[in-house]
Protein backbone atom coordinates (compact mmCIF):
# COMPACT_ATOMS: atom_id res chain seq x y z
CA UNK A 1 0.00 0.00 0.00
CA UNK A 2 1.28 3.54 -0.71
CA UNK A 3 2.63 5.41 2.27
CA UNK A 4 0.68 8.45 3.45
CA UNK A 5 2.26 11.88 3.24
CA UNK A 6 0.45 13.03 6.37
CA UNK A 7 2.63 13.84 9.38
CA UNK A 8 2.89 11.10 11.98
CA UNK A 9 2.77 11.92 15.70
CA UNK A 10 4.11 9.27 18.07
CA UNK A 11 2.97 9.27 21.70
CA UNK A 12 5.20 7.77 24.38
CA UNK A 13 4.67 7.11 28.10
CA UNK A 14 8.09 8.62 28.84
CA UNK A 15 7.97 11.99 30.67
CA UNK A 16 8.55 14.98 28.39
CA UNK A 17 11.14 16.43 30.75
CA UNK A 18 13.25 13.31 30.26
CA UNK A 19 14.40 14.72 26.90
CA UNK A 20 14.70 18.52 27.31
CA UNK A 21 16.25 19.14 23.88
CA UNK A 22 13.51 17.14 22.16
CA UNK A 23 10.85 18.97 24.16
CA UNK A 24 12.21 22.38 23.13
CA UNK A 25 12.45 21.27 19.51
CA UNK A 26 8.85 20.03 19.56
CA UNK A 27 7.59 23.33 21.00
CA UNK A 28 9.48 25.35 18.38
CA UNK A 29 8.22 23.09 15.58
CA UNK A 30 4.61 23.34 16.77
CA UNK A 31 4.81 27.12 17.03
CA UNK A 32 6.00 27.27 13.44
CA UNK A 33 3.48 24.74 12.12
CA UNK A 34 0.62 26.43 13.96
CA UNK A 35 1.25 29.94 12.61
CA UNK A 36 -1.44 29.69 9.90
CA UNK A 37 -4.02 28.38 12.36
CA UNK A 38 -3.05 31.16 14.76
CA UNK A 39 -3.74 33.72 12.06
CA UNK A 40 -7.15 32.21 11.30
CA UNK A 41 -8.03 32.22 15.00
CA UNK A 42 -6.95 35.86 15.22
CA UNK A 43 -9.12 36.85 12.23
CA UNK A 44 -12.09 34.96 13.70
CA UNK A 45 -11.70 36.55 17.15
CA UNK A 46 -11.16 40.01 15.68
CA UNK A 47 -14.37 39.75 13.68
CA UNK A 48 -16.30 38.46 16.69
CA UNK A 49 -14.89 41.09 19.05
CA UNK A 50 -16.11 44.12 17.09
CA UNK A 51 -19.01 42.64 15.09
CA UNK A 52 -21.88 43.63 17.41
CA UNK A 53 -20.56 46.90 18.83
CA UNK A 54 -21.64 50.43 18.03
CA UNK A 55 -18.29 52.05 18.88
CA UNK A 56 -16.23 49.38 17.12
CA UNK A 57 -12.47 49.85 17.39
CA UNK A 58 -12.92 52.75 19.82
CA UNK A 59 -13.24 50.09 22.53
CA UNK A 60 -9.54 49.33 22.02
CA UNK A 61 -8.52 52.58 23.74
CA UNK A 62 -11.69 53.67 25.58
CA UNK A 63 -10.89 51.92 28.93
CA UNK A 64 -7.38 53.42 29.33
CA UNK A 65 -8.68 56.78 28.11
CA UNK A 66 -11.41 56.84 30.77
CA UNK A 67 -8.90 55.79 33.45
CA UNK A 68 -6.53 58.62 32.52
CA UNK A 69 -9.38 61.14 32.44
CA UNK A 70 -10.10 60.37 36.09
CA UNK A 71 -6.60 61.37 37.18
CA UNK A 72 -6.52 64.32 34.79
CA UNK A 73 -9.71 65.67 36.41
CA UNK A 74 -8.42 65.11 39.95
CA UNK A 75 -5.16 66.84 39.12
CA UNK A 76 -6.89 69.80 37.42
CA UNK A 77 -9.12 70.34 40.46
CA UNK A 78 -6.20 70.22 42.90
CA UNK A 79 -7.55 67.12 44.63
CA UNK A 80 -4.39 65.24 43.63
CA UNK A 81 -1.22 67.23 43.03
CA UNK A 82 1.07 65.61 40.46
CA UNK A 83 4.13 67.54 39.32
CA UNK A 84 7.49 66.90 37.68
CA UNK A 85 6.15 65.28 34.52
CA UNK A 86 8.26 67.47 32.12
CA UNK A 87 5.36 67.35 29.60
CA UNK A 88 1.71 68.42 30.01
CA UNK A 89 0.12 66.13 32.58
CA UNK A 90 -2.84 65.04 30.37
CA UNK A 91 -0.36 63.73 27.77
CA UNK A 92 1.70 62.06 30.51
CA UNK A 93 -1.32 60.30 32.03
CA UNK A 94 -2.81 59.22 28.70
CA UNK A 95 0.47 57.75 27.51
CA UNK A 96 0.92 55.89 30.78
CA UNK A 97 -2.55 54.37 30.84
CA UNK A 98 -2.37 53.34 27.18
CA UNK A 99 0.96 51.61 27.77
CA UNK A 100 -0.40 49.97 30.91
CA UNK A 101 -3.43 48.64 29.04
CA UNK A 102 -1.13 46.95 26.54
CA UNK A 103 0.63 45.22 29.44
CA UNK A 104 -2.66 44.09 31.00
CA UNK A 105 -3.92 42.83 27.62
CA UNK A 106 -0.73 40.76 27.29
CA UNK A 107 -1.37 39.20 30.72
CA UNK A 108 -4.99 38.40 29.89
CA UNK A 109 -4.21 37.00 26.44
CA UNK A 110 -2.99 33.44 27.28
CA UNK A 111 -5.74 32.62 29.83
CA UNK A 112 -8.47 34.12 27.64
CA UNK A 113 -7.20 32.34 24.52
CA UNK A 114 -7.08 29.02 26.35
CA UNK A 115 -10.57 29.37 27.82
CA UNK A 116 -12.00 30.40 24.45
CA UNK A 117 -10.49 27.33 22.78
CA UNK A 118 -11.50 24.75 25.40
CA UNK A 119 -14.04 23.05 23.16
CA UNK A 120 -11.48 22.72 20.34
CA UNK A 121 -8.75 21.49 22.64
CA UNK A 122 -10.93 18.66 23.95
CA UNK A 123 -11.95 17.44 20.49
CA UNK A 124 -9.25 18.30 17.94
CA UNK A 125 -5.55 17.54 17.90
CA UNK A 126 -3.61 20.59 16.70
CA UNK A 127 -0.53 22.56 17.83
CA UNK A 128 -1.67 23.99 21.17
CA UNK A 129 0.70 26.93 20.89
CA UNK A 130 -1.41 28.25 18.00
CA UNK A 131 -4.06 29.53 20.42
CA UNK A 132 -1.39 31.46 22.34
CA UNK A 133 0.01 32.94 19.15
CA UNK A 134 -3.45 33.93 17.95
CA UNK A 135 -4.13 35.74 21.21
CA UNK A 136 -0.79 37.52 20.94
CA UNK A 137 -1.72 38.71 17.46
CA UNK A 138 -4.83 40.32 18.97
CA UNK A 139 -2.78 42.13 21.61
CA UNK A 140 -0.41 43.49 18.96
CA UNK A 141 -3.34 44.57 16.76
CA UNK A 142 -4.97 46.48 19.62
CA UNK A 143 -1.62 48.06 20.42
CA UNK A 144 -1.34 49.48 16.92
CA UNK A 145 -4.84 50.93 17.24
CA UNK A 146 -3.86 52.60 20.51
CA UNK A 147 -0.69 53.87 18.89
CA UNK A 148 -2.87 56.13 16.73
CA UNK A 149 -4.23 57.76 19.90
CA UNK A 150 -0.71 58.08 21.33
CA UNK A 151 0.38 59.90 18.17
CA UNK A 152 -2.65 62.19 18.40
CA UNK A 153 -1.83 62.99 22.04
CA UNK A 154 1.77 63.83 21.13
CA UNK A 155 0.68 66.10 18.29
CA UNK A 156 -2.04 67.88 20.29
CA UNK A 157 0.18 68.64 23.29
CA UNK A 158 3.27 69.18 21.10
CA UNK A 159 5.35 66.55 22.87
CA UNK A 160 8.96 66.74 21.60
CA UNK A 161 10.68 63.69 20.13
CA UNK A 162 14.32 62.77 19.52
CA UNK A 163 16.44 59.77 18.58
CA UNK A 164 15.28 57.78 21.62
CA UNK A 165 12.02 57.20 19.73
CA UNK A 166 13.89 54.50 17.78
CA UNK A 167 14.15 52.49 21.00
CA UNK A 168 10.37 52.55 21.53
CA UNK A 169 9.69 49.27 19.60
CA UNK A 170 12.16 47.45 21.88
CA UNK A 171 10.51 48.96 24.97
CA UNK A 172 7.08 47.84 23.80
CA UNK A 173 8.35 44.37 22.89
CA UNK A 174 9.69 44.01 26.42
CA UNK A 175 6.40 45.20 27.92
CA UNK A 176 4.45 42.70 25.79
CA UNK A 177 6.88 39.89 26.58
CA UNK A 178 6.67 40.50 30.32
CA UNK A 179 2.88 40.56 30.34
CA UNK A 180 2.71 37.48 28.13
CA UNK A 181 5.11 35.59 30.43
CA UNK A 182 2.96 36.39 33.48
CA UNK A 183 -0.21 35.35 31.68
CA UNK A 184 1.42 32.16 30.45
CA UNK A 185 2.38 31.21 34.01
CA UNK A 186 -1.22 31.76 35.14
CA UNK A 187 -2.84 29.85 32.27
CA UNK A 188 -2.77 26.34 33.82
CA UNK A 189 -4.45 27.67 36.96
CA UNK A 190 -6.88 29.78 34.92
CA UNK A 191 -7.86 26.64 33.01
CA UNK A 192 -8.90 25.00 36.26
CA UNK A 193 -10.28 27.92 38.25
CA UNK A 194 -12.30 30.77 36.79
CA UNK A 195 -11.31 32.95 39.75
CA UNK A 196 -7.94 33.60 38.10
CA UNK A 197 -9.44 35.27 35.05
CA UNK A 198 -11.81 37.34 37.19
CA UNK A 199 -9.08 38.33 39.60
CA UNK A 200 -6.51 39.58 37.07
CA UNK A 201 -8.34 42.86 36.21
CA UNK A 202 -8.88 43.60 39.92
CA UNK A 203 -5.21 43.04 40.75
CA UNK A 204 -4.18 45.02 37.66
CA UNK A 205 -6.11 48.08 38.85
CA UNK A 206 -4.34 48.03 42.21
CA UNK A 207 -0.99 47.23 40.58
CA UNK A 208 -1.35 50.27 38.32
CA UNK A 209 -1.50 52.53 41.39
CA UNK A 210 1.80 51.03 42.59
CA UNK A 211 3.45 51.68 39.21
CA UNK A 212 4.45 55.12 37.84
CA UNK A 213 1.70 55.07 35.21
CA UNK A 214 -0.13 58.30 36.02
CA UNK A 215 2.61 59.88 38.14
CA UNK A 216 6.40 60.19 37.80
CA UNK A 217 8.55 57.58 39.53
CA UNK A 218 9.48 58.56 43.07
CA UNK A 219 12.86 57.97 44.66
CA UNK A 220 12.03 58.38 48.35
CA UNK A 221 9.62 56.83 50.85
CA UNK A 222 7.39 53.83 50.33
CA UNK A 223 6.43 55.00 46.84
CA UNK A 224 10.11 55.14 45.89
CA UNK A 225 10.72 51.66 47.27
CA UNK A 226 7.74 50.28 45.33
CA UNK A 227 8.85 52.01 42.14
CA UNK A 228 12.35 50.60 42.56
CA UNK A 229 11.31 46.99 43.10
CA UNK A 230 8.23 46.96 40.88
CA UNK A 231 9.45 45.09 37.76
CA UNK A 232 7.02 46.95 35.49
CA UNK A 233 8.23 50.41 36.53
CA UNK A 234 11.35 50.45 34.32
CA UNK A 235 9.35 49.13 31.36
CA UNK A 236 6.60 51.77 31.56
CA UNK A 237 9.06 54.54 32.36
CA UNK A 238 11.45 53.62 29.55
CA UNK A 239 8.65 53.34 26.96
CA UNK A 240 7.29 56.76 27.93
CA UNK A 241 10.74 58.34 28.00
CA UNK A 242 11.26 57.11 24.43
CA UNK A 243 8.11 58.95 23.38
CA UNK A 244 8.87 62.21 25.19
CA UNK A 245 12.55 62.87 24.35
CA UNK A 246 13.62 62.20 27.95
CA UNK A 247 16.89 60.52 28.97
CA UNK A 248 16.49 56.76 29.38
CA UNK A 249 17.15 56.68 33.11
CA UNK A 250 16.29 53.05 33.92
CA UNK A 251 18.00 51.11 31.13
CA UNK A 252 19.98 48.71 33.42
CA UNK A 253 16.79 47.69 35.25
CA UNK A 254 14.95 47.55 31.91
CA UNK A 255 17.39 45.00 30.48
CA UNK A 256 17.35 42.91 33.67
CA UNK A 257 13.53 42.69 33.59
CA UNK A 258 13.56 41.95 29.86
CA UNK A 259 16.02 39.05 30.23
CA UNK A 260 14.07 37.64 33.18
CA UNK A 261 10.84 37.95 31.17
CA UNK A 262 12.37 36.07 28.23
CA UNK A 263 13.44 33.23 30.53
CA UNK A 264 10.02 33.21 32.23
CA UNK A 265 8.24 33.10 28.85
CA UNK A 266 10.33 30.11 27.76
CA UNK A 267 9.64 28.28 31.03
CA UNK A 268 5.96 29.23 30.68
CA UNK A 269 5.82 27.58 27.26
CA UNK A 270 7.34 24.42 28.72
CA UNK A 271 4.85 24.49 31.61
CA UNK A 272 2.00 25.03 29.14
CA UNK A 273 3.08 22.01 27.10
CA UNK A 274 3.41 19.83 30.21
CA UNK A 275 0.06 20.94 31.66
CA UNK A 276 -1.97 20.57 28.46
CA UNK A 277 -2.69 16.80 28.69
CA UNK A 278 -3.80 17.12 32.32
CA UNK A 279 -6.00 20.15 31.62
CA UNK A 280 -7.66 18.43 28.67
CA UNK A 281 -8.39 15.38 30.84
CA UNK A 282 -9.96 17.67 33.45
CA UNK A 283 -12.10 19.21 30.70
CA UNK A 284 -13.33 15.77 29.71
CA UNK A 285 -11.23 15.42 26.52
Amino acid sequence: MPQSDLPVRVYSPEPLLGHPAKLVGTIARDIWSGRELAWRLFVRDLSAQYRQTFLGYIWAFLPPLVASMTFIFLNSQGIVQITGTDIPYPAFAMMGTLLWQVFVDAIMSPPNSFNAAKSMLAKINFPREAILLGGLYMVVFNFFIRLVLVAAVMIFWQVPIDGSLLFFPFAMASLLLTGFAIGLALTPLAGLYGDIGRGIPIIAQFWMLLTPVVYPARTEGLAGWLATWNPISPLITTARECLTAQPLTLLPAFWIVTICAAIAAFLGLVLFRLAMPHLIVRMGG
